[in-house]
């Protein structure tokens, strides 16, 4: 199976992640008050700033640490927007799901996996591989950025 599956996600409860101390600290709470109260994805930068201007002392390097920790929990969403930046956001669910992003606005739609996670057994067993994991990221335009466009 995959990587991504919900089991493997409940197991995986690290209180340390590359060397980094994630709960329990303020800077965490700080880090997850604004994963919550952001709308949408943002980048790590963007999620620095935030924590700046609220007056938190925090580095961007441990914004990055943090976030690290948080996805591969699967406390965070990621994905990578056109240009290649990661961006991220506050999990909405605990089931295994993909995104399709607007490329003009950035709002985001979760989507149920099931059918990726098949698509992507299939293929890879064609091919004779196994233990299979991927990264899937689906860009469109929204309805309400396609029917500006028309």
């Amino acid at each position: 199976m995959t990587s991504h599956s919900t089991e493997n996600r409940e197991r995986r409860v690290p209180a340390v992640g590359r060397g980094t101390r994630v709960r329990g600290t303020r800077q965490a709470e700080a880090l997850n008050q604004v994963l919550t109260d952001l709308p949408g994805f943002s980048s790590a930068q963007d999620i620095h700033a935030e924590l700046r201007r609220r007056g938190e002392r925090v580095g961007l390097t441990t914004v990055y640490r943090h976030l690290q920790v948080l996805s591969e929990d699967g406390a965070v969403d990621t994905l990578r927007d056109e240009t290649g930046e990661t961006l991220y956001r506050r999990c909405e669910t605990s089931v295994h799901h993909h995104h399709v992003t607007c490329r003009s606005c950035g709002r985001s739609v979760e989507v149920e996996g099931r059918t990726v996670e098949r698509w992507a057994e299939r293929v890879a067993a064609e091919a004779g591989f196994t233990d299979v994991d991927h990264t899937v990221e689906i860009f469109g335009l929204c309805p309400d950025c396609a029917g500006r466009r028309h």
